[in-house]
């Protein structure tokens, strides 16, 4: 009688010694693929691909950087905001204070959303950003003027814009900066970017690598006088 008893007895002693076993077993190898992955994908991973990259991609590995007399200016991935009105302005950016590379991000905000129509205090609206446009451009009360020169783009940080933006910004280029609104036109044409392998995407013209032609025109142009 006393051997039933003592085996039901020694059960509960025996349950937490095989639970601590059975959560062991299932921590392991969990620890040990968070350590490995990690080790792969984070380190042996992008190691790998720059020691590709490096030497059969040098200016896209080191960061696609665009100089100017040796001195570095900016990236072609990245765009910079532009006010002067001798330059192209790039498109609004809700990147920190605008295109800021620490606070990369869009608005957040729906397309229903009437802040991002109407605007609020702080915030430029669509409605605010096409009048302040219009009137930069010297265009009429509700000309229409191409999107992205009125929406940020997800990343806060495009370094392009459309060919009918900047067609829009030309007259002002060129008074600006005393040219011909041709001169600045051929400039566009040559800045301006087909689709990704002629199919991706559309056609969109970089802001920086044009701005900075323009001033290399107009160098010139002062040296030829």
């Amino acid at each position: 009688m006393s051997g039933p008893e003592e085996s039901a007895g020694e059960t509960p002693q025996d349950a937490p010694e095989s639970s601590s076993a059975g959560l062991a077993d299932q921590l392991r190898p969990a620890i040990l693929s968070v350590v490995v992955l990690t080790l792969l994908a984070g380190c042996a991973f992008p190691l790998l691909l720059f020691a590709i990259a490096a030497p059969l991609f040098p200016h896209q590995a080191g960061g696609s950087l665009i100089r100017r007399n040796g001195v570095v200016v900016g990236s072609e991935l990245i765009g910079q905001e532009f006010t002067r009105p001798e330059y192209f302005h790039s498109r609004p950016s809700a990147a920190g204070s605008g295109y800021d590379g620490t606070a990369s991000g869009g608005t957040n905000l729906g397309p229903n959303n009437p802040k991002l129509m109407n605007g609020a205090p702080d915030f430029a609206g669509i409605r605010q950003l096409a009048e302040a446009y219009r009137k930069r451009n010297g265009l009429l009360p509700g000309a229409p003027i191409p999107v992205d020169a009125v929406t940020r783009s997800a990343s806060g940080l495009d370094p392009h814009i459309t060919p009918a933006n900047a067609e829009l910004q030309i007259p002002r280029v060129a008074r600006a900066r005393g040219v011909s609104a041709e001169a600045v036109r051929r400039l566009v044409a040559i800045y301006t970017q087909g689709p990704q392998f002629s199919y991706f995407g559309a056609a969109r013209v970089s802001v920086l690598e044009l701005n900075l032609a323009l001033d290399q025109l107009l160098s010139q142009s002062a040296l030829s006088h």
